[in-house]
Order: structure tokens, then C-alpha cells, then sequence
């Protein structure tokens, strides 16, 4: 989905071609090789996309000894799908990490939106931790198992508190349009 929005939302600047936007992801930091984006996969979507009508061609561009470029655009039906796309995803990522390209879109949706979906995210991660904060404390563990309880429990809660700090500090930063 994410390298979908992506596509979009550049076609949302101008029409392009997968050749362009590819290198685009690489430079200056190849994101293309972080994220294991390969020329393949940009075309499928590109693909897929036009499959969807989100997207179409609008132009074919020879050069001698070069492959021919596809331009394309992105349709009415692209445009109203965008935002969807994008909210599906920060419904769905387990990580602000997963919500990268979401971010970097954010322009194309109501920020409120994305803050409501965050805020409830982030009610949903604080509840659950209370939960297990709870039954932490009701159970005994035995004696040649706490050290590794007591690892664990660090690790769990300072993996969560480390997530419940960055969320909070995104949906300000949201909020005050610094995103």
C-alpha cells in the first residue's frame, strides 16, 4: 500500500514515469534499497494501479536505443482514492515507522482525521498496557524464572513506554503542523 501512495501522491505533483520515481526513492538516501523496492515491484503497482483506473497513461516517449517511457497521470477516481489510502494506513501500521509515507502525504487528508486515528491508537496501546501492567502483578513467578521475567518486563515496558512517547509526540507535532 505504502509504495501505492507513494506512486500517487507524486502523480498528485505531476505526471511521471516508474523509471523517474524510482530515482527519485534513491536519491540522496536510497530509500528504494531500504525498503527492498526494486524496479519490478514499481512497475507492478504502477500496473496495478492503472488496473484500479486510479492512474492511466498519457503519454509514450521513444528515444533511440532507450526503452520507451509511459507517462502517466493520476485520474479523478485516483485523486478521491488517495486519502482513503492513506488513512487505511495509519489505521493498520503497527509502527510510526509503517506510517512514514503517510506522513510525507499528509498534505493530501485532514490532519484531524490522522489525529483521531492516532489519538485512538494511542488510547488503544495505553489500555492495553494497563492490562498487562495488572496481571503482571497478580501472577507469582517461580524462583528459577525471574530473571527472565524481569527482563522480559523490561524490555515490554520500555519498548512501550518508548511507543506511547513517540505517538504523543507525533500527534503534536501534527497538531502544530510541524508534519
Amino acid at each position: 500500500m505504502s509504495i501505492q501512495i507513494f506512486i500517487l501522491s507524486k502523480l498528485m505533483e505531476d505526471n511521471n514515469y516508474p523509471y523517474k520515481l524510482k530515482k527519485q526513492l534513491s536519491e540522496p538516501i536510497p530509500f528504494d534499497q531500504l525498503g527492498g523496492l526494486t524496479e519490478s515491484k514499481l512497475y507492478y503497482h504502477f500496473d496495478s494501479l492503472a488496473k484500479q483506473g486510479l492512474i492511466k497513461a498519457v503519454e509514450i516517449i521513444k528515444e533511440e536505443h532507450r526503452p520507451d517511457k509511459q507517462i502517466f497521470t493520476i485520474t479523478a477516481k485516483g485523486r478521491e482514492e488517495l486519502p482513503k489510502k492513506i488513512y487505511k494506513l495509519f489505521e493498520n501500521a503497527d509502527a510510526i515507522s509503517d506510517m512514514v509515507v503517510g506522513l510525507a502525504s499528509i498534505k493530501y487528508v485532514d490532519r484531524e482525521n490522522v489525529v483521531e486515528i492516532l489519538e485512538k491508537k494511542l488510547k488503544d496501546i495505553k489500555a492495553h498496557w494497563e492490562q498487562i501492567s495488572n496481571f503482571e502483578k497478580q501472577i507469582q513467578i517461580e524462583k528459577e524464572h525471574e530473571k527472565f521475567a524481569e527482563f522480559f518486563s523490561g524490555y515490554v515496558s520500555t519498548r512501550t513506554e518508548h511507543t506511547i512517547y513517540w505517538l504523543e509526540e507525533l500527534i503534536k507535532r501534527i497538531e502544530q503542523r510541524e508534519i
